[in-house]
């Protein structure tokens, strides 16, 4: 019985594995050469002042970029309100502290003055997310374009389909390899967590009350200097927010991996990476190795970007991004 579970997990991953490809083959990049030829520079430009202005949006971008591909793919499905029949995936319980949206609508309304009804919602986002990384002082990259926007949103998918903060290492790889997605890129972009804050709500188990017998004690798999520091930071029912990468919270280096090395991730779904040899060694590769990181994570960004694209006829192009037309 086990044999065939495992015959069916993999023919389905296989599945995937080739329905992701066909979306990226549709994906071209230089797009929008011919038909807006700048697109990318008005969303480069809308992206600029908006970090200009509070860097968090970078972190803030590129995660909105990936809550939208892991939920039905990358459709821009997260950008659409909710209505009076229906709770849109951006009022899920996983997507209420997404910011960025004002961002795309800037970016939008420019690309519908200077050429209507041509780039979607969800190429605005994979380009608003890769701007966000190179701002921040990441590597640049090539985006292929040609993506669709969806016409649904629902929140219950967005709860069914992003992994949880306390995620373990297995429950992790499972939902990267839902999307077509390997270890590697799991481990890889991972490391967006390098920028960025997280509530304290999203961890606050590992400091208080981890022992569920007796109701005390911090998780032991993060370093006690650091859930003591962290303690302080967040006490019981905090609303506030810590960096993820406390070294350099703004800045897209490896500082993220570093921390899980010394045992100071701050997500239990980040410190976990640690915890399978596989997954260790990937993490260890790329605290040693900025370039490897930063060439890997383009990389898997791509990948990531490719995730059941709508092309072609499917779909529309939205001409606001919160409504379909």
């Amino acid at each position: 019985m086990a044999s065939v579970v495992v015959v069916g997990a993999t023919v389905v991953a296989m599945w995937l594995l080739a329905g992701e490809a066909r979306g990226q083959a549709q994906l071209q990049v230089g797009f929008y050469a011919h038909s807006c030829p700048q697109a990318e520079v008005i969303v480069r430009d809308e992206v600029g002042r908006a970090v200009s202005a509070n860097p968090g949006f970078a972190a803030g971008l590129l995660r909105l970029h990936f809550h939208d591909c892991f939920v039905k793919g990358c459709d821009a499905s997260v950008l659409l309100d909710s209505t009076a029949n229906s709770t849109a995936e951006k009022d899920a319980p996983p997507n209420k502290s997404l910011r960025g949206f004002e961002v795309i609508d800037a970016a939008k309304q420019r690309l519908e003055a200077a050429c209507a009804g041509t780039v979607s919602c969800a190429d605005i986002l994979a380009f608003a997310a890769r701007d966000s990384v190179v701002l921040a002082g990441g590597g640049p990259y090539s985006v292929p374009a040609g993506r669709r926007d969806g016409n649904a949103s629902a929140a219950s998918d967005a709860q069914a389909s992003l992994p949880p903060p306390t995620a373990n290492v297995a429950h992790l790889t499972e939902a990267f390899a839902r999307n077509g997605l390997s270890q590697e890129d799991m481990v890889t972009l991972s490391g967006a967590h390098t920028i960025g804050l997280t509530h304290c709500s999203s961890f606050s188990a590992r400091l208080h009350g981890y022992n569920a017998t007796t109701g005390t004690g911090q998780d032991p798999a993060m370093d006690g200097a650091k859930a003591a520091e962290l303690a302080r930071q967040c006490p019981p029912g905090s609303p506030d927010a810590v960096p993820m990468d406390g070294g350099s919270p703004d800045a897209f280096d490896t500082g993220y991996f570093r921390a899980l090395l010394a045992n100071h991730g701050v997500l239990a779904s980040d410190q976990t990476l640690t915890s399978d040899n596989a997954t260790a060694a990937l993490v260890a590769q790329n605290a040693g190795n900025v370039y490897l990181f930063v060439t890997r994570f383009g990389d898997a960004m791509v990948r990531m970007g490719g995730i059941r694209a709508l092309t072609g006829g499917d779909g529309q192009i939205r001409t606001n991004c919160r409504v379909v037309n």
